[in-house]
């Protein structure tokens, strides 16, 4: 194996949107791979802004804004903008800021919000429990896809927070698909395909078709980034060879790395 490029021969397909995905592609260039981009999401404003908007206009009454990807902050910053409404410094009692992971933290940065609070884990329950003192009885908005899973405003709610959820942004299909690359991947051109949510193999599997995929399982790896995409994946019926120990794209080209230097067995998490 090539140390200094340990991926050198390998063909990686990302089907992150290309909004998203420059930092993944650069790590894995970085680590002398081939990529493959194949964006099979695509991000717009929810069609019914008005619950948006009355929760952007009444910020004051929450005691936490809870952004839980860069997409969030991403559409909610953007509204803010559209409404001519200052963005949430953070530094006032009313509203703080949490976010999950570093990325999602280092997005709201870029936009001048400080994050009081940066959570580590990603699963509903872990995430509420590991904001437990900040949550219990707490006003929390929660801005996010029209896709998002139920599973943490329940936990919250559970801890005894009052939520109010609303869709910041919807997440679809893109308008077309670069067949030449989703061509190279049925016919096996490709080592691995990363997926970065639930929804993007869900998408992936509308393109590509379960039965080609499936006889293609042999051959081609899939790696998820993180649990629930990877729960997603197996729940399909799809192996998952590897599964990034820390839910970013520098875990997920370290979890490839592993794999492929034969460090990591099949179905594994990376160290």
């Amino acid at each position: 194996m090539n140390l200094a490029q340990p991926l050198l021969g390998k063909r990686v397909v990302v089907t992150r949107a290309p909004e998203q995905a420059q930092e993944l592609i650069t790590r894995l260039a970085e680590a002398g791979a081939e990529v493959l981009l194949l964006p099979t999401l695509a991000f717009r404003p929810p069609e019914d802004l008005a619950p948006l908007d009355q929760a952007l206009r009444n910020l004051s009454q929450f005691d936490w804004i809870l952004f839980t990807s860069r997409n969030a902050v991403r559409f909610f910053c953007d509204r803010c903008r559209a409404l001519g409404l200052d963005l949430p410094s953070g530094y006032t009692t009313r509203p703080q800021v949490a976010a999950v992971g570093p990325a999602t933290a280092d997005a709201a940065q870029q936009q001048g919000i400080r994050v009081a609070r940066v959570a580590s884990r990603f699963l509903g329950a872990g995430l509420a429990e590991e904001l437990r003192l900040e949550v219990a009885g707490a006003k929390i908005l929660l801005p996010r896809s029209d896709r998002a899973r139920e599973e943490l405003p329940v936990a919250l709610r559970a801890l005894g927070a009052v939520v109010t959820e609303v869709i910041a942004y919807q997440t679809g299909a893109p308008v077309g698909a670069d067949r030449r690359v989703l061509d190279r991947i049925l016919v096996g051109e490709v080592d691995a395909i990363t997926f970065t949510s639930p929804t993007a193999f869900e998408h992936f599997l509308e393109l590509s078709g379960g039965d080609r995929l499936r006889r293609l399982s042999d051959s081609v790896v899939l790696a998820a980034i993180g649990p629930v995409t990877a729960a997603a994946i197996r729940d399909a019926g799809f192996p998952v060879a590897i599964e990034a120990e820390t839910s970013t794209a520098e875990g997920l080209v370290a979890a490839l790395i592993a794999y492929f230097s034969g460090s990591l067995s099949t179905g594994a998490k990376a160290p």
